[in-house]
């Protein structure tokens, strides 16, 4: 495999991105969530009992427990921290020194003080992977800050691993708890049947994707499973072009995810992770800076129709055997292809018992190797002092990877028992240990598919009178018929997907669902910008309902009309049941929940801060205030992908002016050598210039010059010997 260069900044580049994004995003819905007046506020995850402020780090790992030594409360001190984080994003974004090991553990510990007080709006999968992620960050990135500059380090290949090993984890184990939850729609090949319609936030892409024939939909759920298992064996294949197809096809259902679906950066992330497949070699084709078929002219012939033989066989057994597990057949009387699941639920655990254990072992070798060809690097270098150096930092950062890796396979063993009961006590007792920093998790995308029979929909209803209700929208998840899906990739609506998840189930299997009616009826102006942003679309701005309920609903996307146009609306929907009786403020029900779940208020927030931090935190709170957070985080990355392009066009032609001078310089003092020299050697450096002999002329001319030389010391040694 190639250098790491290229791939490993372009990776530091896009972490600094997602955290930024990730931060803005959070940012905007602190004081809906998580104030004093939101829904779950953050203070009460926060008991100061005068412990010493290292117990109370230990019982709960997160800054704002600084909050009362800089004299803020939690909300404003939650609101500082993301302040402080999306800044620091931003500002690695830009710089590249800045994308430094010590920038990283700031903004890893940074998220980790909002996740540990976050609740159910901050347990998603996607913010485990990007605290993983972070924390890898500070392994992968250099000490630029400390240290200086460098753009190689002997041991990066080694940290860089883990970036490849936890995209295998996340994707490999996303494809097999599909078969494993047992989910009847992905054993039968219609998933994607029902998964445009009832995921969390669809977009208008999905609409027209749902109206693709089922063989089409069939046809594409295979290739989510065959991407998603036994693709990902193939990122640690030593040949380089299986490496690359891996790369291409995981890009490939990723992209078609974003297109379909609003995943907030959990897809950024994925894309991210992909990084760790490439090598300079690829990054510099794509920049057209080498010809990546004349580097491999250099192996030989033998050892290339090897690798393609090779490279055939590969491609060729995994298509085959698609054909039989998923028994693919040409159906000419409908004019499309049939499939059906050729295994069983028992052979496919078969199947995990069987490569669970070898692919772990797989991870132990390609480690190995890294390991072992970076000593090798280290041992080379020239000079005792750096030798001993790269030589330590070796050892540090090899001990601090084969512990990462170590300690991941307790949760990614959690996909089969047996493999997970075999492994080494210690082990799992060290993942105890970690466990609260998230620095390893278990994932598992879409096991089952909801909605089958229909997506289920919570709508709220608001009265003054009990007479007229009137609907309250929210404005990115399913509600009025006639709206089309939006488009607010990367931001992540958090109430929006709760509700999304409050819909499956029982109101009493979402509490803050009735801290929400709560707190609507009050009329909290930052809940209800969490369903508005715009104020002045919600239909009690100017006075809160006295009287709330929620249905739930069954909606489903509208079909094309027989003559082949589209329908003016988006979705079709029928009533299903009462979710939420109705309720105003001090009805016993009401009173009863919030005092069940512990939602009423048990002691008065603190007195607000008058702080100058506390005032600049707040008048930046008052800038954003109304700004749609997907147009505010569209904005901030536009303006900073257009910067590091217009840096980085500046910085090429910049290179390339100093290679033009430098060639003119070089090429001007050979001139000035030439001129000084004999005529004969001007006359002929001009004929080069001029295009004179060839490079085959010119050895035979050098041939008869010293044809002559020869000839004239013979000469000499003949008249030597005749005197």
């Amino acid at each position: 495999m190639g250098g790491l260069v290229l791939p490993r900044r372009m990776f530091l580049w896009s972490m600094a991105v997602i955290y930024m994004i990730a931060f803005v995003s959070l940012y905007v819905q602190i004081p809906g969530l998580y104030g004093n007046d939101g829904l779950l506020p953050a203070r009460w995850q926060l008991r100061y009992s005068g412990k010493p402020l290292l117990e109370q780090l230990q019982s709960s790992p997160t800054l704002l427990w600084l909050g009362p030594w800089l004299g803020l409360d939690t909300h404003t001190a939650m609101e500082l921290l993301c302040l402080v984080g999306a800044a620091l994003s931003l500002a690695a974004t830009l710089v590249e020194a800045l994308r430094d090991s010590v920038v990283f553990f700031c903004l890893w510990a940074l998220y980790l003080s909002m996740y540990q007080v976050g609740q159910v709006f901050l347990y998603f999968q996607w913010d485990n992977l990007l605290l993983e992620t972070g924390f890898l960050c500070i392994l992968v990135a250099p000490l630029t800050l400390i240290r200086g500059p460098r753009a190689v380090r002997e041991h990066d290949r080694v940290t860089f691993w883990l970036i490849r090993w936890l995209l295998f984890r996340l994707m490999f184990a996303s494809g097999v708890v599909k078969l494993t939850s047992r989910c009847p729609t992905w054993w039968g090949l219609t998933a994607l049947t029902y998964h445009y319609e009832t995921q969390c936030i669809p977009t208008p892409p999905a609409w027209f994707a749902h109206q693709l024939p089922v063989w089409w939909q069939k046809l594409s759920v295979v290739a989510t499973l065959v991407i998603e298992i036994p693709v990902t064996l193939l990122f640690f294949s030593p040949l380089r072009r299986l490496r690359l197809g891996a790369f291409y096809l995981q890009v490939l259902l990723q992209l078609l995810i974003i297109l379909s679906g609003n995943y907030n950066f959990f897809n950024l992330l994925t894309l991210a992770l992909c990084l760790s497949l490439l090598d300079d070699r690829h990054v510099r084709f794509w920049l057209r800076k080498t010809d990546e078929t004349r580097d491999e002219n250099n192996d030989s012939k033998l050892q290339s129709w090897l690798c393609y033989l090779l490279e055939l066989a590969v491609w060729s057994l995994m298509i085959f055997g698609t054909i039989i597990c998923f028994d693919l057949q040409v159906d000419k009387t409908k004019k499309g292809i049939s499939f059906q699941t050729a295994f069983t639920y028992h052979h496919f655990n078969q199947f995990l018992k069987t490569v669970t254990i070898p692919s772990v072992w797989i991870g132990v070798l390609s480690l190995t190797w890294e390991m072992v060809t970076s000593m090798f690097r280290c041992a080379c270098v020239s000079g005792f002092l750096k030798r001993f150096w790269g030589m330590i930092q070796w050892t540090v950062l090899a001990a601090a990877t084969a512990s990462m890796f170590a300690v991941s396979l307790v949760p990614f063993t959690f996909i089969e028992y047996d493999s997970n009961a075999r492994l080494w006590p210690g082990v799992r007792q060290a993942y105890d240990v970690v466990d609260r920093y998230q620095l390893v998790n278990s994932y598992g995308l879409f096991r089952r598919m909801t909605g089958v029979g229909g997506r289920p929909e919570v709508v709220i209803e608001g009265s003054h009178d009990m007479a007229t209700w009137t609907e309250i929208e929210f404005m990115y998840k399913p509600g009025n018929l006639s709206a089309p899906p939006p488009v607010v990739t990367p931001h992540q609506p958090r109430l929006d997907w709760q509700m999304w998840f409050a819909a499956l189930g029982p109101h009493t299997q979402a509490p803050w669902f009735t801290s929400l009616m709560y707190k609507l009826l009050q009329g909290k102006a930052d809940v209800i910008e969490l369903i508005q942003t715009d104020v002045s679309k919600y239909p009690f701005h100017q006075e809160p309902p006295t009287y709330l309920r929620a249905h739930r609903y069954r909606y489903w996307f509208t079909e094309p009309k027989t003559d082949g146009t589209y329908p003016q609306r988006w979705w079709r929907r029928v009533y299903d049941e009462e979710y939420y009786p109705v309720v105003h403020l001090g009805n016993t029900f009401l009173e009863g929940m919030l005092n069940q779940y512990g939602l009423k208020e048990k002691s008065a927030p603190r007195r607000v801060s008058n702080t100058t931090v506390a005032q600049a935190v707040r008048w930046v709170r008052s800038q954003v205030r109304g700004v749609p957070a997907h147009t505010l985080i569209w904005t901030l990355v536009a303006c900073s992908a257009t910067f590091c392009l217009l840096q980085g066009l500046r910085k090429g032609n910049k290179h390339r002016n100093n290679q033009a001078n430098e060639a003119a310089a070089t090429v001007s003092d050979h001139t000035q050598d030439v001129s000084d020299g004999s005529p004969d050697l001007v006359k002929e450096v001009e004929e080069e210039e001029d295009g004179g002999n060839s490079e085959d002329e010119l050895e035979e001319g050098e041939g008869e010059e010293k044809d002559a030389v020869s000839d004239d010391e013979e000469k000499e040694e003949d008249d030597r010997m005749e005197r």
